[in-house]
């Protein structure tokens, strides 16, 4: 019985590394296909010019500074939110109807389709509350598309934290909010942190639901009023429009870049952050 259970562990095991690994390779076929074509159209002067004849010739400067722009607001907006509604859902809320309700509403959003986030923020902050197509748009309809993913992933990083620490702090007189800001948050920071960098990567990877609130303006933003044209917008136009090829994969291959760039960025900071607390 014993060399049986271990014949079929041995059969799973051999599935999902075989799965892993096919999606790798697809992975890596895709990667590889875009920024070898990609790579063609790169160039400093690609980066740094404004984009011309509606972005078939030119660079995508103004594009990337709305990308920026608006991933990084929606992310000022949605962090603080999201980890406040994961330390009330775990450290304060008891069990109940009302906390199965806001966990069951976060769980649905998380699976609404980014279209429907789209048509609400073009009708609640575009035209409702008259911001127009703008960066500020953009980024409080991206604040609740990534909102489910920083509470959830935040929560359950909050709950790996062992209650002898609450216990013990406690038990040494501090507060209730002084033993979560103090022995709580601390060792669950990784985890915060991981679901604020889903939660950008899903932003800076948007489209339906920026084009209809942000716009798809060419111009430098000036302000969070301005529409902007976001780097995932701007590839959508040029492919479906077949404005430029070479410049599709490019910008392809920079908006590639750039999520790399942050993932590593924020990957160092959690290690040292590990190292800190003597995880690693």
């Amino acid at each position: 019985m014993i060399r049986k259970n271990k014949v079929v562990q041995g059969i799973v095991f051999s599935i999902i590394g075989l799965f892993t690994l096919i999606t790798m390779v697809i992975l890596i076929v895709i990667v590889f296909h875009i920024i070898s074509n990609g790579l063609k159209g790169i160039s400093l002067s690609f980066i740094l010019q404004y984009p011309e004849e509606m972005g078939k010739s030119g660079g995508i400067f103004p594009v990337i500074v709305g990308t920026l722009y608006v991933t990084l607001l929606a992310v000022i907006i949605a962090a603080p939110v999201g980890v406040l509604a994961a330390i009330y859902l775990t450290e304060y809320s008891k069990k109940g109807k009302v906390v199965e309700l806001i966990r069951f509403g976060t769980e649905t959003l998380a699976g609404i389709p980014s279209i429907i986030y789209g048509l609400f923020g073009f009708a609640f902050f575009v035209i409702a509350l008259g911001f127009r197509w703008s960066i500020l748009s953009g980024a409080l309809t991206l604040s609740i598309m990534i909102l489910p993913t920083i509470i959830r992933t935040s929560e359950e990083a909050i709950k790996t934290v062992p209650m002898s620490f609450r216990e013990g702090s406690l038990a040494l007189g501090a507060t209730k909010w002084q033993t979560i800001a103090k022995v709580v948050i601390p060792p669950a920071m990784p985890g915060i942190l991981t679901g604020v960098i889903l939660g950008v990567g899903r932003a800076i990877g948007e489209t339906a639901a920026v084009l209809l609130t942000a716009g798809s303006s060419l111009n430098f933003p000036t302000s969070i009023f301005s529409p902007t044209r976001t780097m995932s917008v701007h590839l959508y136009i040029l492919s479906s429009e077949g404005l430029s090829k070479l410049n599709s994969y490019a910008t392809a291959t920079l908006l590639i870049v750039i999520v790399f760039i942050i993932n590593t960025f924020a990957n160092l900071i959690i290690r040292r952050y590990n190292r800190i607390l003597g995880r690693g």
